[in-house]
């Protein structure tokens, strides 16, 4: 076994050991806590120093990115003016492997003051921050994986794997689905695929020029090439902006292979587009109109036309190209 492995293994034991010493009782009230605190559309207020801080940062940014607001408070600036951003109805959550740190000490009667609820992740269950909290998670470690057992190691492993495990438990009891999660992660790859919807990629259609059934073939190579996209929109006559149907560069390009060059000057729009183009309303996720363009078996699909729903008649709101879709990182 490598060293690493052996450090690996030992921070491993160190938060199973962590896992068995927890009281299911402190734990069930850590978590009413924190749901009391998300039905009162409440702060979770997170606080520590050192590397315990460093923790506490990132237990707060996993809370946020899942829908219960939460925040890092530096103990020091919180003496110093920032306590007024914690409210009476909000819970603070303090981490301290000693639970003797003096920063908190000094915090935490301006917190009881306040009346706010207090949950304190602590390595010793006796320690003065356990007991001027009304629930205590138990965070103990045997040794750190420091070889001089100095250096926060297992102790922040066992901490950080505590906060995660609250906030895996939280979501479940939330009913948390991969969409709420997406709300706050609109940057990311799955934020994408559940936000962005064919509207949101599309190009409108107050920016395409429409093409008229009776359009002759230069005009449409034109249409095609003036607006940039490869493909131009045919409106119905009978009905401004309707949709009646899409010409591509693939449909130009076989509408010429099927007729004779003699023949060219006597085509128009309705010789070359196709009637009845495969849509997708504007308020469906991207996403579905990237399958849909992939998989369609009658032929490839580079363009869709965005309607405003399936009962508008067809009126149109702009193309989607499958390019801006590969742009915007829905793969």
């Amino acid at each position: 076994m490598s060293a690493l492995s052996r450090c690996l293994q030992e921070e491993a034991a160190a938060i199973a050991a962590a896992a068995e010493r927890l009281s299911s009782k402190e734990v069930e009230g850590a978590l009413e806590l924190l749901q009391r605190c998300a039905d009162q559309q409440a702060k979770l207020v997170i606080t520590g120093v050192g590397k315990s801080g460093i923790v506490a940062r990132k237990i707060a940014a996993t809370f946020s990115s899942i829908g219960l607001m939460a925040l890092y408070l530096n103990p020091l600036d919180a003496l110093h003016g920032d306590l007024g951003i914690v409210a009476s109805e909000d819970v603070c959550l303090l981490l301290s492997n000693s639970g003797e740190t003096s920063e908190l000490l000094e915090v935490l009667p301006h917190l009881k003051r306040r009346g706010t609820s207090l949950i304190a992740l602590v390595g010793r269950k006796e320690s003065s921050l356990a007991l001027g909290s009304q629930v205590v998670l138990e965070a103990s470690v045997d040794k750190e994986v420091c070889p001089l057992n100095l250096a926060p190691t297992a102790s922040t492993a066992v901490a950080m794997a505590i906060g995660d495990a609250l906030a895996a438990i939280w979501m479940e009891r939330r009913g948390i689905s991969p969409a709420d999660f997406a709300l706050n992660h609109p940057a990311g790859s799955l934020g994408k695929q559940l936000t962005l919807t064919a509207a949101d990629l599309m190009i409108p259609a107050e920016k395409l020029n429409p093409l008229s059934p009776n359009t002759k073939l230069p005009e449409v190579i034109g249409g095609l090439t003036r607006d940039g996209i490869g493909s131009g929109w045919v409106e119905d006559p009978a009905s401004s902006g309707r949709l009646l149907g899409l010409i591509t560069d693939g449909d130009l390009r076989r509408a010429l292979r099927d007729h004779s060059a003699d023949e060219w000057a006597t085509l128009s729009a309705s010789d070359l587009m196709t009637f009845d183009p495969i849509t997708i309303e504007g308020s469906l996720l991207a996403v579905d109109a990237m399958e849909r363009m992939e998989r369609n078996r009658r032929k490839p699909i580079s363009v869709m036309p965005v309607v405003s729903s399936v009962n508008s008649g067809g009126q149109l709101l702009g193309l989607l190209r499958l390019h801006d879709l590969v742009q915007a990182g829905l793969t």
